[in-house]
């Protein structure tokens, strides 16, 4: 299963209920607060997020098995827990970046 999630589009506009991703150095809005299912990201300097991922827009896809739809694709960050319950991944798919979530993940499931 990929089902469309949202999009991720960067910013440098502070918005209303960010929550800050300490390792990522990156404010991200909850996608389910907006209508149009935009999340909107705002990096810190020295983020150690890839450029791609700071300053194009991004899809995400819902996924059932994060490591399968890697498989053959040019990864650009491996699967790590983004928050509890939800792994994320990124590729590269012709030169732009597309996000993979895999929810309900048992704690303690980095890879």
């Amino acid at each position: 299963m990929r089902e469309f999630h949202h999009v991720g589009i960067p910013s440098r506009q502070p918005r209303p209920n960010e929550t800050y991703l300490k390792e990522a150095k990156v404010y991200v809005t909850a996608v389910d607060a907006d209508p149009m299912k935009v999340e909107w990201l705002r990096f810190e300097f020295g983020s150690p997020m890839p450029k791609e991922i700071q300053t194009m827009t991004h899809l995400a896809y819902e996924v059932d098995d994060i490591e399968a739809e890697l498989k053959g694709k040019k990864v650009l960050v491996p699967p790590f827990v983004a928050a509890p319950g939800v792994k994320v991944a990124f590729i590269l798919h012709e030169g732009v970046p597309v996000e993979f979530m895999q929810l309900n993940v048992p704690a303690g499931s980095a890879h």
